[in-house]
């Protein structure tokens, strides 16, 4: 069985039923998608890439959303700061040396030893975007409300 499309389906049911996965995410996940696609077909026109099968095509679906899902789950568990800072930059350095690790893996288990997508950059941008979702929350001070003691 191919392992893109198993992987492909358990993405479909990951981001249909995942509480931290919304509308929102799988519009990301698409827009990436897209995007890569419309790179690659403009690869083929004008630097003689080999043309995107469907296969292919259903793969950066695969690596996009599974980049995506770990940004999501990486911001659950550190969530972005809110100001700049060496916080972000670390954070940002937790996300992509790992992300790109995972995505040479993911590049040898659905295209092998001959690829022709750059599999695990791909990966590792759509972690690093994905990640931004959750936004640590300001504690405000104490204020008196009024009427209250």
């Amino acid at each position: 069985m191919n392992w893109t499309l198993v992987l492909a389906g358990l993405l479909v049911i990951l981001y249909l039923f995942h509480p931290w996965m919304n509308m929102k995410t799988f519009q990301k996940v698409i827009g990436i998608t897209l995007f890569l696609e419309i790179f690659y077909l403009t690869g083929y026109y004008l630097m003689e890439w080999p043309f995107p099968t469907p296969i292919v095509l259903v793969q950066l679906f695969v690596v996009s959303g599974m980049g995506v899902a770990l940004g999501v789950f990486f911001s659950r568990i550190w969530p972005l700061p809110l100001e700049k800072g060496f916080e972000r930059i670390f954070r940002t350095f937790l996300i992509a040396i790992p992300s790109l690790g995972f995505g040479m893996g993911l590049q040898v288990i659905l295209q092998g030893a001959h690829a022709t997508q750059a599999i695990y950059l791909i990966f590792a941008f759509a972690a690093w975007l994905g990640s931004g979702r959750f936004v640590k929350a300001v504690i405000a001070p104490n204020k008196r409300i009024e009427g209250s003691t």
